[in-house]
């Protein structure tokens, strides 16, 4: 008889989370354990729990969490932008509103390959499972009745569904456990996260219950102006545009333009019309090599070819200059995709 081949996993790292965090291209505020970034937790502190926290992406990244797996229930919950989200293979764009679930050792990728600009809150809890088909074996701490339990362990293991729309709670829920985790560690703010590490388990096994999702939010008149403004803005960042006159082209006030402008791509009106204008800078640098450095400035929008070699640099980490000896005359590439209304 052959031997019988014991299947082995090794924990993701997030060594490119890491890396694009120590170079201040996203913000993360986590609490983890093990090899997760993130502010270390104390041994007996929840120690089933392996990482809790969210990142701010303000502009889309040069970065992206590859094929991995981890060795605890991972879920993570879509606050703002949009966001590339595959499982098992299966690609799909999470929205504004999103909540993901990966059972223990499940293949997933976030980004494609890189991440876009987001705001993403996760949750990775151990329940002992080191092989597929072990018995999950739920925290101590976990308030559900032992039915409840079963339930959700059953749910969880049977469920297809990767994506799912996000009841208010849900978002609410995650969105606590963010305040939480900002907070001192200390044993008031233990309880709190326990508490709302619970609340949000019950919240998803009575989604799961329900077999359903969450009613779709349809965007209205105002965020629909917005998205076509948007998809415009990025084929032509004319010189002249500022908040005013973006928010005056949509009817809308500046308050409100901005909000809109948020959800949908999760920056600012400042930030997202600095990113068209890079990316219209590199279609520039690649179909025009006659143009100089400034010139190429003048016609993305920037006052003057020392700020707009500044704000470059942010985006793509090398110069104008050097971009373009790097990339000269090819096929046109976009560092962010059109923005997306949610669903």
């Amino acid at each position: 008889m052959g031997k019988i081949l014991k299947t082995s996993y090794h924990a993701d790292t997030c060594r490119s989370l890491r890396t694009a965090t120590a170079c201040g291209q996203v913000t993360l505020t986590a609490l983890a354990r093990g090899r997760y970034p993130g502010q270390r937790l104390p041994p007996k502190v929840l120690p089933e729990l392996r990482s809790v926290g969210f990142w701010n992406a303000s502009h889309h990244q040069s970065w992206g969490l590859d094929w991995h797996r981890n060795e605890g229930l991972e879920l993570t919950y879509l606050a703002s932008g949009t966001l590339s989200f595959a499982v098992d293979e299966t690609s799909q764009l999470l929205r504004k509103g999103d909540v993901t679930l990966c059972r223990p050792w499940q293949i997933h990728r976030v980004g494609n390959p890189n991440v876009t600009a987001s705001r993403l809150y996760w949750l990775i809890l151990d329940v002992g499972v080191r092989r597929p088909h072990q018995t999950w074996r739920w925290p101590p701490w976990m308030v559900c009745s032992p039915a409840d339990q079963r339930q959700l362990t059953r749910l969880l293991c049977l469920n297809n569904q990767s994506v799912w729309r996000a009841a208010p709670e849900i978002g609410i829920y995650f969105q606590r456990l963010g305040e939480t985790i900002t907070a001192p560690l200390d044993a008031h703010t233990t309880t709190r996260l326990s508490l709302h590490i619970n609340e949000l388990l019950v919240a998803i096994l009575e989604m799961l219950l329900q077999r359903r999702d969450a009613p779709v939010s349809v965007p209205g008149d105002a965020q629909q102006r917005v998205k076509l403004f948007l998809s415009q803005l990025w084929h032509q960042a004319m010189p002249g545009w500022n908040l005013n006159s973006m928010a005056h082209q949509c009817q809308l006030g500046r308050s409100q333009f901005s909000r809109h402008c948020r959800e949908l791509t999760n920056m600012t009106p400042r930030q997202f019309l600095e990113a068209c204008r890079v990316s219209q800078a590199q279609r520039l640098l690649r179909q025009r090599p006659e143009l100089s450095i400034t010139e190429v400035s003048q016609q993305c929008g920037f006052a003057s070819s020392q700020y707009f070699a500044t704000v470059f640099r942010k985006h793509v980490s090398r110069s104008p200059r050097i971009w373009r000896k790097v990339n000269p005359g090819t096929k046109n590439h976009l560092i962010i995709t059109r923005p997306t209304a949610r669903r």
